[in-house]
């Protein structure tokens, strides 16, 4: 039996590093469609929501889905998803993904599917690759002092960064540990997978060049390239006051972050100190060559904080 030819991609990276404006480009392509921030993919498997112990559906997984918050993103009824799992008893998990994927695209009116979502995907890479070996996964990365300073403006932080106790006593170097964490993980585990499935995207190279990144992107694909990524955004633009990027729909626009010149110099030292090595993995330089023993104090002491009540811990798991 051939394999499912979707889920065909998966588009992951840390909150607030542009992943949204991706999205759009990739799926004003005529050949993909892109599911907008399903979240549950991953999490009804591993928490086997709907999922008996071997990996086969259950009629719950109708209900559980049909429940969830981001359901109507799908763009489809509960009967539909029914029909999918009724049609065929015995169905494995990866199987009726697969299924609903192919579904989105035919209301889509496009063969090859994919999902972007933001955050959990990006640390469940190798779960994803087992389940779909033939999918993609392109990795979206922003240097962590930008995603740092739009953390700190971001109504939804809470969401994020800002969930963790030391939030409120020193934002930036909860940021710094918490892209560190997220960043980290989905570098090691699309490494693992290998550059025929995994592939890494600057979103400084993104908003610099785009369509030479969409070409690279489609080359990476297998699908011909389309000017029409980087016209993503015609007849959709809004000028209103107060809109962010995403909400107004701009072009990829370099700068609208810059911690150089926005991001204070006690900021920037606290940032590198924790996580400055993974920076330097991924190309980006140091501003600080040294790191301060005050400034290391500080580190030293979120990092502890984090090695014991940080995600995975035992202490976050009986939160």
């Amino acid at each position: 039996m051939s394999q499912p030819l979707n889920p065909y991609l998966f588009v992951v990276g840390n909150p607030r590093s542009g992943t949204t404006l991706l999205e759009r480009m990739l799926n004003a392509h005529p050949r993909l469609a892109i599911i907008h921030e399903s979240h549950w993919i991953t999490r009804f498997y591993t928490r086997r929501i709907g999922v008996r112990p071997d990996g086969i559906v259950t009629p719950d997984l109708v209900r559980h889905l049909g429940e969830h918050h981001r359901f109507h993103l799908l763009k489809m009824s509960v009967r539909d998803i029914g029909a999918i799992i009724e049609g065929e008893p015995g169905m494995r998990y990866a199987d009726f993904i697969s299924r609903l994927f192919d579904l989105y695209g035919r209301r889509e009116g496009k063969p090859l599917v994919g999902d972007k979502t933001t955050g959990g995907y990006v640390r469940r890479l190798p779960l994803l690759h087992d389940l779909w070996p033939g999918a993609r996964f392109v990795h979206l990365i922003r240097d962590g002092r930008d995603v740092c300073l739009s953390m700190r403006t971001w109504p939804k932080a809470d969401r994020a960064a800002g969930r963790f106790a030391i939030w409120d006593e020193d934002p930036v170097a909860t940021t710094a540990l918490w892209w560190d964490w997220q960043v980290r993980l989905g570098h090691e585990g699309g490494s693992a997978i290998g550059p025929e499935r995994y592939r890494e995207v600057r979103f400084e190279d993104l908003v610099s060049g785009p369509e030479d990144q969409c070409r690279a992107l489609c080359e990476f694909l297998g699908v011909p390239f389309d000017d029409a990524m980087c016209r993503f955004n015609e007849g959709r633009v809004r000028d209103a006051r107060g809109l962010s990027a995403n909400q107004a729909w701009l072009a990829p626009t370099p700068g609208l972050r810059d911690w150089r010149t926005q991001m204070p110099e006690r900021d920037v030292r606290v940032f590198e100190a924790i996580a400055g090595d993974l920076l330097e993995t991924l190309g980006y330089e140091r501003a600080f060559g040294r790191i301060e023993p005050e400034i290391e104090r500080i580190a030293d002491r979120f990092r502890g904080w984090w090695a014991e009540h940080g995600p995975g811990t035992r202490a976050d798991i009986a939160r």
